[in-house]
């Protein structure tokens, strides 16, 4: 008898209930401190993940930190897999980043870290400022910044490691002083000094598809969306990519549960009795797969009709973000009154 061939998800239900702003006091100090710091700044780079390069931009950035140098590096590039389409995907991300240089980067790759460097320092000796070049890497926390600027130390300067880094977004939280990763020279030009600073989130995130990448990428806790959530939205994305990824634990399955389950079991995720321990083995399921381990695959369509539809369309930040902000305003008084009155809010 033939088994029936096993059909993917092509779509992926819509969860209006999700929360849909991470947006919290540290964050707002952060960006305000930056904006005071700006006028110190000859560069600034800005880390987006590149498992989701368009969902990982934050407009805040752009709106208060105008006016200055900017370079916007993609961290986990290792993280985001390889293929024959890998070039044209570069190009078009390049593409919608002219004039701003871009670069693709994996902080465990000595090449990658060399070639970060390399721009930096041109621009430092550009400047030719006797005092040294200053400047400020930002982006959506867990993204990357903290393990940037380690290896940025580590081949700059050959120093250890600086800036504490951890598998949960908020590790930093304030800005600290700038750490040297580029020596002074014979030339007369001085060093050049990395400030690091905490993750920003956005004040609402109108879509609830990109509040789960983002999740999923860990650029929120794991306790702000429901871990079964995160673990279908992942299969869903597996399954689109290549089911045998977890052939270990089951065959192909649509049905979340039916993997858990089987994950528990084979892991000994288990109570008493032996009922499968369904929400540890969500979380652990979601960080094999943020370490590599269960595929390497990008979140977000990379193609020009994406980006055109993120920019324009509906997806669009740009044009909603004062919108936006009433909306993470207005939620938080939901969830003010419902605190006060002893209730949930969605």
């Amino acid at each position: 008898m033939k088994l029936p061939t096993f059909l993917p998800r092509t779509i992926f239900p819509t969860l209006e209930s999700l929360p849909r702003s991470y947006y919290l006091g540290h964050h707002a100090a952060g960006l305000s401190k930056m904006r005071t710091m700006l006028s110190q700044i000859d560069l600034i780079i800005e880390c987006r993940d590149y498992r989701i390069p368009l969902t990982s931009r934050n407009p805040l950035f752009e709106e208060s930190l105008a006016g200055r140098e900017r370079v916007v590096v993609y961290t986990k590039r290792d993280l985001g897999g390889g293929g024959e389409d890998v070039s044209k995907r570069h190009a078009t991300i390049r593409a919608w980043h002219h004039p701003t240089p871009t670069i693709f980067s994996s902080h465990r790759s000595q090449k990658d870290i060399r070639q970060i460097l390399s721009h930096i320092k041109d621009a430092s000796t550009a400047r030719n400022a006797l005092t040294g070049s200053h400047l400020m890497v930002v982006g959506m926390p867990n993204v990357g910044k903290s393990s940037l600027l380690n290896a940025l130390r580590r081949e700059g300067v050959n120093k250890g490691k600086v800036a504490h880094t951890g598998a949960q977004p908020g590790i930093t939280r304030k800005i600290g002083t700038g750490v040297k990763i580029v020596e002074a020279d014979e030339t007369g030009s001085g060093g050049v000094y990395l400030l690091d600073t905490p993750g920003v989130f956005m004040p609402y995130v109108p879509d609830a598809e990109a509040m789960l990448k983002l999740a999923l990428c860990g650029s929120v806790k794991d306790t702000v969306v429901p871990p079964f959530n995160l673990a279908d939205y992942l299969l869903f994305h597996v399954n689109l990519h290549d089911p045998s990824l977890y052939g270990e634990y089951c065959p192909p399955t649509n049905d979340a549960m039916e993997l858990l389950e089987a994950m528990a079991r084979k892991t000994g995720r288990l109570q008493r009795g032996g009922t499968p321990v369904l929400e540890a083995t969500a979380l652990w399921m979601i960080q094999r797969w943020r370490n590599g381990h269960l595929g390497t695959f990008l979140l977000d369509d990379v193609s020009e009709e994406a980006i055109e539809r993120y920019t324009s369309g509906k997806n669009s930040q740009n044009s909603s973000l004062s919108q936006a902000r009433k909306a993470g305003k207005e939620a938080a008084r939901i969830r003010q009154r419902a605190r006060r009155s002893g209730t949930t809010a969605e």
